[in-house]
Order: structure tokens, then C-alpha cells, then sequence
């Protein structure tokens, strides 16, 4: 019960933490290494075993009393994610950039982002959520050649990830628009789609892009279950009419797993 207790409120200590510097926000660097460093932080608890454990003992007992607090961590540090990799692409501005734990966690999963489900460099990828600092189309279209598109709700966070691409990624084939799937017109070229861990919406655009998308797309959803919800939005049963998981890749030290989809016919 003490551990339990020790739990709460490490997690309440974050949830304070990620609500005053999120609140600080005030569109300059001024906050950026305290975020940086909570971030990093955050991401180690998440990944820690022993912090699984007792994640599993949490599970045993009635959760109900905990779900505003897993609710709030999921969305504030999400929103502390977003607001870092602003920092990042303006600190890119002053030549002044340097990688993160966080960073290199997303950058260690591009590799393995589809299993045998390969891109190459005639493969049109989508990134659902493709923030201010757009690693993953800057690392896929280096690699491969394919034709990237990014997609954003936030209109700062696309005019800083295209300040991003023109500098570190001039001459490649990346796109990056303030737009909803719905509104896209390559849906039906799409071989691969992306879907950032913290799109809370994720799942139901999934759904809606069963009918924009050709038969041979696979998708990439990056999730987070148990420990990893409170850092990622969690899996959720798919329409078994219309998508099927081909392939479901743990990642135990890892932030985010990922689950891979193909269309049913």
C-alpha cells in the first residue's frame, strides 16, 4: 500500500510539474531545458520496470479513483511534447540543437515502423500529427526517398516544421500541411500511414480513412498501453469489417509500441 502510495504522488508530482511549465508557455526558449529535462524524466519513470510492476499491482485494484489523474497526465504531457519540439525548431534558428532522450527514442523506432511492410522510394507516406519538429518525415524521406506528407491541426506547429524541413531537409520530398484527413486529396496514392502516439483521435480517423485509402496501404499506429497510456494514447478495438492487426510491435524499453493494420475486403 505504501508503494502504491509513493506512486500517486510521484504521478501527482508530474501532473503539477507539466501544468506550470505548460502554463509558462510564452512562445520564446525561456523554459525550454526545464522541459527538456522533465520531458526526459517523465519518459524514464514510463520505461523503468520496476515502475511497471507496480503499475500491474495498481491494476489489480479498483482504478476508478485514478482516471482523472491518467487522464490529465496523458493530455498535459502530450501538450509539454508539442510545446518541446517548438522549442526545438526555434532553438534550430539560432543553430543550436541537440538530441534528447526523447528524441532519439522516436528516432530509434523508424527502422522497425512497419516490420515487412518496408517503404521505399516509391512508397507515399503519411504522418497523422507531424508537429513543430518533424523527425519522423525528415528521417523516412533521407532514407528511402519516399514522398512524405505531414499533417497538423496546429497552424504554428506546420509553419515551424516547414522552417525545420527547409533547413535540414532541402531537396526532399516533404510536404507539410494544416489539414484533416478528410481534407486530403492523396489519400487514395497513400502505401503507408503514420499515426502519432498523442493523436487522442486517432482511432476514429483511422476508421474514416478505410473508404479514402486504396487496398495496399498498411498502417503504423503508435500506442501506449498499461504504464505507456500515461505518456500515449492506448489501443483500441478496431471495426473487424474493415481493418485487421497484421503485426503488433512490443517495445519493452521503448515509450510507445506500435500496431500494424491492413484493410479487409
Amino acid at each position: 500500500m505504501v508503494v502504491l502510495q509513493t506512486f500517486q504522488e510521484t504521478l501527482d508530482s508530474f501532473l503539477a510539474k507539466f501544468n506550470e511549465l505548460v502554463g509558462k508557455h510564452d512562445y520564446t526558449t525561456s523554459h525550454y531545458s526545464q522541459l527538456e529535462h522533465l520531458i526526459n524524466e517523465y519518459a524514464h519513470f514510463i520505461t523503468n520496470e520496476k515502475n511497471q510492476k507496480v503499475w500491474e499491482q495498481l491494476e489489480l485494484q479498483k482504478m476508478s479513483e485514478w482516471n482523472q489523474l491518467l487522464a490529465d497526465l496523458r493530455k498535459q504531457s502530450a501538450r509539454a511534447v508539442a510545446m518541446m519540439e517548438k522549442y526545438r525548431a526555434l532553438k534550430l534558428r539560432d543553430e543550436k540543437v541537440e538530441i534528447t532522450d526523447y528524441f532519439q527514442n522516436i528516432e530509434s523506432c523508424i527502422e522497425e515502423e512497419f516490420g515487412s511492410f518496408r517503404i521505399s522510394f516509391d512508397s507515399k507516406v503519411l504522418l497523422v500529427g507531424s508537429g513543430a519538429f518533424p523527425m519522423t518525415p525528415l528521417l523516412i524521406a533521407k532514407r528511402t526517398g519516399a514522398e512524405v506528407v505531414g499533417i497538423d491541426i496546429d497552424e504554428e506547429a506546420i509553419n515551424l516544421g516547414r522552417d525545420v524541413v527547409e533547413r535540414l531537409g532541402r531537396g526532399l520530398n516533404i510536404k507539410l500541411e494544416k489539414s484533416s484527413v478528410e481534407d486530403l486529396e492523396l489519400c487514395r496514392d497513400l502505401t503507408h500511414v503514420i499515426f502519432s502516439s498523442t493523436v487522442e483521435s486517432k482511432y476514429d480517423i483511422l476508421d474514416q480513412l478505410y473508404e479514402s485509402t486504396d487496398e495496399q496501404v498498411v498502417v503504423a499506429m503508435r500506442y501506449g498501453d498499461q504504464l505507456k497510456s500515461l505518456f500515449n494514447y492506448p489501443m483500441r478495438e478496431v471495426d473487424e469489417n474493415k481493418w485487421r492487426l497484421v503485426e503488433n510491435v512490443i517495445r519493452p524499453n521503448q515509450i510507445f509500441d506500435i500496431a500494424l493494420y491492413k484493410k479487409i475486403f
